[in-house]
């Protein structure tokens, strides 16, 4: 298990994370845990991203947009050795 040490942590916040911590019947470390894991979790529904934005922006009108035209034909890039 690693170790976080958090510097410069304001007391108000300390406060709302005691309370916070007691009101779910917990230590503070626990609580802060709790709400790392929470916050990082990322979603198993099984959908990419670009599915969840398209779901999240449905029914806001058409969002398609038409690339430029290209002004010369696609190329190589040319890397250096």
């Amino acid at each position: 298990m690693a170790t976080l040490t958090v510097r410069d942590f304001d007391d108000e916040l300390k406060a709302e994370l005691r309370v916070r911590a007691a009101e779910h019947g917990r230590s503070m470390e626990a609580e802060v845990r709790d709400i790392l894991r929470r916050a990082l979790t990322r979603p198993s529904s099984g959908e990419g991203m670009a599915t969840r934005i398209r779901r999240r922006f449905a029914g806001t009108g058409d969002l398609s947009i038409e690339p430029p035209p290209r002004a010369e034909p696609a190329r190589a890039a040319e890397l250096e050795e």
